[in-house]
């Protein structure tokens, strides 16, 4: 199986004690190659760093809307700098989190056409956090450009006809373990209706771990479970499942295949 997680924190501090077993439990479970996502300037130095050392990881670099409010301009410029690291495949993640609200909307709003403005800049595709938020969004994604967008919205948690409206903007839309919660129908019907050139699968690691690890902290081998809902829902096999969503993550982020 080739399996690619294309949204987790290996840096966090959630692993600091068992990394390499983590990393190499999940590559003997099938998944091959890692995106590891930083959430400000310090946050994201360490994911780059991780990057260099594995050679299975890539990184992204941004501001997680819940950190914008402490995004000041002399960070925003080193952070930048980043995106010249050669294991830097992405923008972000930055977007819109309505649910908590832990930095003001306006500054989320903010930070996130920065962002925006490095995506043209850089032609790195964007990942996106948004909850609680999709409408803003949206006004804003199309307020900026008419071109079609490169990139994801990562842990995909609204229906299918929301849906629609970002891949119509050109987003990938990427699955995560909320897939396989009992009480998430909707969910499950946007998987089955997302284009097949357009589905990714993540883990959130450490966040968010599928049904059967509910209460657990998250790994990316774990994705397995994610993975078999998905196939089952597109009536594919697991295999076939992770070999599509990692030709669409290598073709979308430039990984390398293995």
């Amino acid at each position: 199986m080739n399996l690619t997680d294309t949204h987790i924190h290996l840096h966090f501090p959630q692993y600091d004690a068992d990394r390499q077993e983590v990393i190499q439990r999940a590559i003997q479970g099938g998944v091959a190659s890692f995106l590891n996502i930083g959430t400000d300037l310090e946050d994201s130095k360490r994911a780059v760093a991780i990057a260099d050392q594995y050679p299975e990881v890539y990184a992204a670099i941004g501001y997680h809307p819940h950190e914008t409010k402490a995004a000041n301009a002399q960070d925003l410029a080193e952070l930048e700098k980043l995106l010249a690291h050669p294991k830097v495949v992405a923008v972000g993640e930055v977007g819109l989190d309505y649910f908590h609200d832990h930095s003001p909307r306006d500054i989320q709003q903010k930070v996130l056409l920065t962002f925006l403005e490095w995506y043209q800049k850089h032609k790195k595709p964007l990942i996106i956090h948004c909850r609680d938020a999709y409408e803003d969004l949206l006004i804003i994604l199309r307020e900026h450009t008419s071109e079609p967008y490169r990139g994801t919205l990562h842990c995909y948690s609204s229906d299918a006809p929301t849906m629609k409206k970002f891949l119509d903007l050109g987003f990938h839309i990427s699955f995560g373990g909320a897939l396989t919660y009992k009480k998430n129908d909707p969910l499950r019907e946007a998987c089955a209706l997302c284009p097949k050139d357009r589905l990714l699968l993540e883990t959130d690691a450490p966040y968010l771990p599928p049904q059967t690890k509910r209460g657990t902290r998250n790994e990316p081998f774990y994705m397995i479970e994610t993975a078999e809902c998905a196939a089952k829902l597109h009536g594919m096999s697991v295999e076939a499942i992770a070999d599509l969503t990692t030709a669409n993550a290598q073709k979308l982020f430039g990984l390398s295949s293995k």
